[in-house]
């Protein structure tokens, strides 16, 4: 995802004139228990995935933003996370922020052609219901009229 970073940050510039209220977290290959304000990642700076369920109001709208192109344990184990031990795996954060916030996507700016030969693409496709988006003009047209219905 490293190679994108960029252009998220141009996204999420563009974004801020476009919404009334807009926060951004950062999350290294998949959500787990913790998140961060800084694409820098620091430990000492994290924000409990818990404290933004609970903060924000289920009429948010959430827009996930990457790749998808992590090992598949990453998302369905517990301690699959590269950096540190997950109690609960990845799908299961997930699941609570999708239970929580029912409008959600994930923009991926991963080609739309080479989704299928990513395992935890599918997976994650599966786990946002179908709502994954290419990162593209056309894929933002489509995210942002699934963000409104």
């Amino acid at each position: 995802m490293d190679e994108h970073v960029r252009l998220c940050e141009d996204l999420f510039s563009a974004a801020k004139s476009e919404f009334k209220h807009l926060e951004h977290f950062y999350f290294h290959n998949f959500l787990y228990d913790r998140v961060w304000r800084d694409n820098r990642l620091r430990w000492q700076e994290t924000t409990p995935t818990f404290d933004i369920l609970h903060k924000y109001a289920a009429d948010y709208r959430v827009i996930f933003i990457g790749d998808a192109s992590m090992a598949p344990s990453e998302i369905s184990m517990p301690g699959g996370s590269i950096e540190h031990w997950n109690e609960e795996s990845g799908a299961v954060w997930f699941d609570r922020i999708m239970r929580t916030y029912p409008r959600a996507i994930w923009l991926n700016p991963v080609p739309e052609a080479h989704w299928d030969w990513t395992p935890s693409i599918a997976m994650t496709r599966e786990l946002v219901g179908d709502r994954m988006f290419p990162m593209t003009l056309a894929g933002l047209d489509r995210a942002i009229a699934r963000l409104r219905a």
